[in-house]
């Protein structure tokens, strides 16, 4: 295989002309000869450059509203043909057919046109044929011919050109190869993806996977594992979508950890007041609603003081100057936010390695969304976890009903357990975790660590008793025998929300009636593995 190949002949045919002018003149400056199709044609030629139409080397006018322009011989032939071999010289000079060095197309968008949510036939017009099929030749001609599916990478291109005398090189063509093939992928998977949700197969007996690189991570969940961070591109805020303002690179588990942060304190609507979520290895250690941002980081705080150092922080409100002087206190390190004051970035300024992201909003947490999960030798797809309960949901299954005050309680402590690892025991007073238990084989194994972690922040905050006492508790399936829910009255809780559905209801409902403990069901579960 050929380590330099020549640059003579360019077909530049894209849908984003960003920086085209630029290296269509680059190109002519360096003497290659420019070939192109309709908007990128007008475009070049507007600038001044000399540029052939696809259509005057082929003999054929584009046709079909444009669908049929580059699907033809002489343009395939010039991208295919094997330099090496006297055959494919031979079949060139006797179709009229020239070399084509490189191939500049960035495709249809088709991604773009899903998501302003444009209708079935215009979605339909906006999936590229010519474009992949071009791409798909080029690439697997790369031996001889550079194929560009990106912007970015129309710099690497002249850089090789001018260190080479005109010619690209072996590992450069092979690099932009791959990225070629891994670009029809992604955008046939995009194609595929959307079509199996227009017509409504919600499991297609076929499912494609991509993403787009966005940075290599020093290291995965543990020094010794490598990894790397892709974004799908979808637009919901979040981790993949926010600003970064100071800190050093985000890892592995940080970016895990800020996606559960943020997710969770989504939950709570900020219309309805303040609300912050701190985490720790993808679990809450804190959540709570308060008057000010203050005010609710303060309360999540106290929830679980020793679990919040080193922790994450997600707001549902843009961060305050007196908010971020509280954080700094204490070791963090990420603060999420829709956005952040001048003055709050000032006071995390001295703070070289906390990492500070602004996402100009919340993410939708009712909005239909595919999550998967790899197994050894399959992938797991499911819907994402978008179940909502409301005050009329609830169902009351014991003697005593909760207030309107414990109600609201029950309420928050749900909203958090969804977001908890399984087995997960939530006690909550006044919208504020003041326990959690979570990620246990047993039931009563969450509820016994939930309250001895309130147990020890009375005794931190010199409290007569444990927050837990008085409290509402949420647990996320259902309590299949009567000792986890005692373990929550005996560390103090009046009330209690769980999905119900045991074949023992009517013992644990017994269980309650006879502690004076108010209970109310779900009818839903929050498994979160």
């Amino acid at each position: 295989m050929t380590d330099l190949a020549p640059l003579r002949r360019a077909l530049l045919s894209v849908s984003d002309k960003t920086g085209l002018i630029d290296f269509g003149r680059a190109l002519s400056a360096r003497g290659v000869e420019l070939l192109s199709t309709g908007g990128s044609a007008k475009a070049l030629r507007d600038a001044g450059l000399e540029v052939r139409d696809v259509a005057d080397v082929t003999g054929f006018p584009e046709m079909m509203d444009g669908r049929v322009k580059t699907l033809h011989p002489v343009v395939h032939g010039g991208l295919l043909a094997r330099r090496d071999l006297a055959g494919h010289r031979d079949a060139m000079v006797e179709h009229g057919i020239g070399p084509i060095d490189l191939l500049v197309v960035n495709l249809y968008p088709f991604e773009e046109t899903v998501a302003k949510g444009a209708d079935f036939d215009t979605c339909i017009e906006n999936i590229d044929i010519g474009g992949p099929a071009m791409i798909r030749s080029a690439a697997k001609n790369h031996a001889f011919v550079t194929v560009v599916t990106d912007v970015e990478d129309y710099n690497a291109v002249l850089a090789a050109l001018d260190a080479n005398d005109g010619q690209t090189t072996l590992a450069l063509r092979q690099q932009l190869a791959q990225t070629a093939y891994a670009r029809t992928a992604a955008y046939d998977t995009a194609v595929s993806t959307w079509m199996a949700g227009a017509i409504e197969a919600d499991s297609p007996r076929r499912r494609s996977f991509s993403g787009t690189f966005r940075q290599t991570m020093r290291y995965g969940e543990n020094s010794h594992q490598s990894a790397a961070f892709y974004t799908d591109g979808t637009e919901r805020p979040g981790v993949a979508t926010a600003v970064q303002h100071q800190g050093k690179e985000l890892s592995y588990n940080n970016i895990n950890d800020t996606d559960a942060a943020f997710e969770l304190v989504a939950e709570f609507d900020p219309a309805d007041g303040p609300a912050v979520a701190i985490i720790k290895h993808a679990n809450p250690c804190g959540v709570a609603r308060g008057e000010t941002l203050l005010e609710a980081y303060q309360n999540a705080f106290d929830c679980d003081r020793t679990s919040a150092f080193g922790g994450i922080v997600a707001l549902n409100q843009p961060l305050d100057e007196e908010t971020a002087k509280a954080i700094v206190e204490i070791f963090t390190e990420v603060v999420i936010a829709p956005g952040a004051s001048d003055a709050a970035k000032a006071v995390f300024a001295a703070k070289k390695n906390l990492r500070l992201l602004t996402t100009d909003g919340l993410p939708d947490v009712k909005a239909p969304i595919t999550t998967y999960r790899q197994v050894a030798g399959g992938m797991l797809v499911q819907d994402k976890d978008t179940g909502y309960i409301g005050l009329d949901d609830l169902k009351v299954v014991t003697k005593l009903a909760p207030t309107d005050t414990q109600m609201a309680d029950l309420l928050f402590a749900w909203k958090v357990a969804k977001h908890v690892k399984s087995n997960a025991i939530v006690y909550v007073k006044d919208k504020a975790t003041v326990g959690v238990g979570a990620g246990q084989m047993s039931r009563l194994d969450s509820a016994l660590i939930a309250a001895r972690k309130a147990e020890r922040m009375a005794e931190a905050m010199d409290l007569s008793a444990p927050l837990t006492h008085g409290s509402a508790v949420a647990s996320d399936a259902f309590f299949p025998f009567a000792d986890g829910l005692m373990e929550a009255a005996a560390a103090g809780a009046t009330c209690v929300i769980q999905p119900g559905g045991s074949m023992r209801d009517d013992e644990v409902i017994a269980a309650a009636d006879e502690a004076g403990i108010a209970m109310v069901f779900t009818g839903m579960r929050h498994f979160r593995h």
